[in-house]
């Protein structure tokens, strides 16, 4: 494993063993069985009982994102992982994003150089600019450097988990010169992705550095980004990098049958897509939300139903890494467990049976 993220020799095939199966939340604010919204302590106790079972059951990784809305309890995603870790012995333990653009990289780097301690070389991170921007008012930055931002502190922060001691200079923050920053992390530890979510530049931009791509997918035809794959290797090899993984992240819900999954997935989904068109390409009607499951990115059925539309959107992206972001919206606990237990115990083994019968179709 190198810091770049790689798990398996860029130049080789990924066999379906290595293959990364993972968990994203943002700590939804759920519902009790009387449909009430739970408190936020509670909350927060439940994602890490959600973590564990994920251990328990065979999931490659669990990542909690970062926001500052109150329906989100994510906006200390480092101090839960390192709950996690303390009760779990395999599972990864990361960041489906870390909004690096308003974070400083230095204390990001002490946070997970710490986690990656504690969970004896478990951790690894996803760094990216944020689909929303309420972390830019609350830290007091200017949406105007928006691109500046994420530019330099990623510019830093590669350099820190590379090679100490650091001494760098840019417009964002104070210099470093010759700074040894701890605790060290041992050579290869903490993989480090380049979340995107449509944007050319930053998959120019993750080549450029060398890092491992994750693309979240939330709308549409996974197809629609195969040329945002192509552009990232491309890059690649004009870069002088060598090739490294892609990763996809999307919604979705497993249960024991399809309709069963729709029932549980769609009231969630309808409400907040009423109320946060976030990008634009989502709708609060069932017809889209058919769509979306049919043909689009949502992965919500049984489990036979989910592992073959996964199976489709590996082959057609050559991905390495998969992140089911599960139960979307104030989905309750109980059933968030169970999803978990179903994409664990179910999804995952059938996913890598059917890549075996045409293994070399799953490109690193």
């Amino acid at each position: 494993m190198s810091n770049s993220g790689g798990s398996s020799s860029p130049s080789t095939p990924i066999s379906p063993d290595e293959f990364e199966f993972g968990l994203d939340t943002p700590a939804y604010v759920s519902l009790d069985e009387n449909g009430r919204k739970l408190d936020g302590n509670v909350v927060i106790r439940n994602t890490i009982e959600e973590a564990v079972l994920a251990d328990q059951v065979g999931v490659d990784s669990f990542n909690i994102s970062e926001h500052y809305r109150t329906d989100f309890m994510d906006s200390a995603g480092a101090v839960m992982l390192a709950a996690i870790a303390s009760r779990t012995e395999r599972i990864r333990l990361g960041t489906a994003v870390t909004v690096l653009s308003t974070q400083d990289p230095v204390r990001v780097y002490t946070e997970f150089a710490t986690l990656d301690a504690i969970s004896n070389g478990r951790a690894q991170i996803a760094v990216g600019r944020g689909s929303l921007t309420d972390s830019f008012p609350l830290f007091g930055y200017d949406l105007a450097d928006y691109e500046d931002l994420f530019e330099e502190k990623l510019d830093l922060f590669t350099r820190l988990i590379r090679d100490q001691p650091v001494t760098w200079s840019g417009s964002v923050r104070s210099p470093l010169t010759d700074q040894h920053v701890m605790p060290p992390l041992p050579a290869g530890h903490l993989p480090t992705w380049v979340a995107v979510g449509g944007s050319p530049q930053s998959v120019i931009r993750a080549a450029r550095y060398g890092l491992p791509l994750i693309l979240a997918i939330i709308g549409g035809n996974p197809s629609r980004y195969a040329p945002y794959v192509e552009l990232y290797r491309s890059a690649l090899e004009q870069f002088g990098q060598p090739r490294l993984p892609v990763g996809m992240h999307s919604h979705g819900y497993v249960a024991s049958t399809d309709q069963e999954a729709r029932d549980i997935q769609f009231p969630h989904i309808a409400a907040m897509w009423g109320t946060d068109d976030r990008r634009g390409n989502l709708r609060p009607s069932t017809s889209h939300f058919e769509n979306e499951v049919a043909h689009g990115s949502l992965y919500v059925g049984s489990p036979q139903t989910v592992a073959a539309k996964l199976v489709k959107s590996i082959r057609l992206l050559g991905l390495s890494r998969f992140d089911l972001a599960y139960a979307l919206g104030p989905v309750p606990h109980e059933q968030r467990m169970a999803t978990i237990e179903l994409y664990g115990r179910e999804v995952i083994p059938r996913v890598r049976e059917l890549l075996r019968t045409e293994p070399a179709a799953v490109p690193a």
